[in-house]
């Protein structure tokens, strides 16, 4: 076996697939990145048995004769890719004892591979429903809801983004319990309802990868059961998705918030982010305090006798309130948000504020999204 690369486009997207590897120390093998060599093409895969992602390369020129296959340690593999000039890479593979030779100019390396049989072989992913969804609007429903859902592993339903598809949308849900978001696109559909939940680590290797593409890169999306699979360009993904039902997430959501408060989302992140500093470490609670045109936002540190408050200018129609919530929870909120104005609903302190972006345009939307935080109980 015996390929030339590019050792720069290599080491791109080798690097790209090398997110999903992690130290297994039951299956080693799977620290390994498994290479396949087919006419003009080097296929590459890596997998830690929930996730496999695979790319394929263009060779400058392969030999087929005797061993297809190789399993490269990943680890070893990158470190010396990092080192390398922008120059051709000859892989020379023995096709007896899996050693594995580079060339590079003058300089000679290597390493032991594996035999690639005890490779974990690909998911077979069959009877799915499919949707084509842009690259921009793939990362930005990952980028606007990832940061609410639940890290505690023993939730792993609440982990990932929950996903629901129809003939008229798609939305993207995650949360916590503490906050929610939900992302509706109109301008992505399937062809019939169905809904799953797509894990945390896959859907973020997603978005890496997406990022170095076009905003309108076209990704394939099928599903069925058991797992997603995402293709684009030179990259497959497949991933098992989370398994559970996703909790009821609009009984969550209020619907009668009589309060209505709008103000410039830039300057109200910033207020959030000075006080924010001064708020107790254990709550971060910050105190909105609501009438007429006059928002104050404030916050204290009783252990450190720490205190701020500002005022800014707003506007509000509902009754006068004050009002406690988690100033790291909403100054994330508020930081995924676009708009210039943002407008929160609220009925009650002790019941969740939502939050929209003000959108004037009289287009019809392509885009929903609403967010919710729980409030902190204020101290008298």
């Amino acid at each position: 076996m015996k390929f030339i690369v590019n050792s720069q486009v290599f080491a791109k997207q080798l690097q790209a697939i090398s997110g999903v590897i992690t130290n297994n120390n039951t299956v080693p093998i799977i620290t390994c990145f498994h290479f396949h060599l087919d006419e003009g093409k080097l296929i590459a895969k890596a997998t830690d048995l929930e996730t496999t992602i695979i790319t394929t390369i263009e060779v400058e020129s392969g030999k087929l004769d005797g061993l297809t296959d190789i399993a490269v340690p990943s680890r070893l593999l990158l470190d010396i890719l990092k080192n390398m000039d922008d120059a051709p890479l000859t892989f020379i593979v023995d096709d007896n004892n899996f050693s594995i030779e580079i060339v590079s100019g003058d300089g000679k390396y290597h390493l032991a591979g594996n035999n690639a049989e005890t490779y974990p072989s690909l998911p077979i992913v069959a009877d799915t429903v499919s949707t084509n969804i842009s690259a921009f609007t793939l990362t930005n429903a990952i980028n606007k809801t990832i940061f609410a859902a639940s890290t505690d592993e023993t939730r792993l339903q609440m982990s990932g983004i929950f996903c629901e598809m129809n003939p008229e949308c798609v939305t993207f849900v995650a949360t916590d319990a503490h906050k929610l978001v939900r992302y509706r696109r109109y301008d992505v559909n399937a062809t019939e309802t169905t809904s799953f939940i797509l894990p945390r680590k896959p859907i973020n290797l997603v978005k890496n990868i997406l990022g170095t593409y076009k905003e309108d890169t076209n990704v394939l999306m099928a599903f069925n059961n058991t797992n997603v699979t995402f293709t684009f360009d030179n990259f497959h993904i497949i991933c098992r998705l989370v398994d559970g039902k996703y909790p009821n997430y609009e009984a969550a959501i209020p619907k009668d918030n009589p309060n209505k408060l709008t103000v410039d989302r830039t300057s109200f992140l910033n207020v959030l982010r000075r006080v924010g500093l001064f708020a107790s470490q254990s709550t971060h609670q910050v105190r909105l305090g609501i009438e007429d045109r006059n928002l104050s936002i404030s916050a204290e540190d009783m252990e450190f006798s720490n205190d701020a408050h500002e005022h800014m200018p707003c506007s509000y129609d509902g009754e006068p309130m004050e009002i406690g919530f988690n100033a790291k929870f909403l100054t994330e909120m508020v930081s995924n948000l676009n708009s210039e104005q943002i407008l929160i609903e609220m009925s009650h302190p002790s019941r969740a504020g939502i939050i929209f972006p003000v959108v004037e345009s009289e287009e019809a939307p392509k885009e929903d999204i609403l967010m919710l935080v729980m409030p902190v109980m204020l101290a008298n």
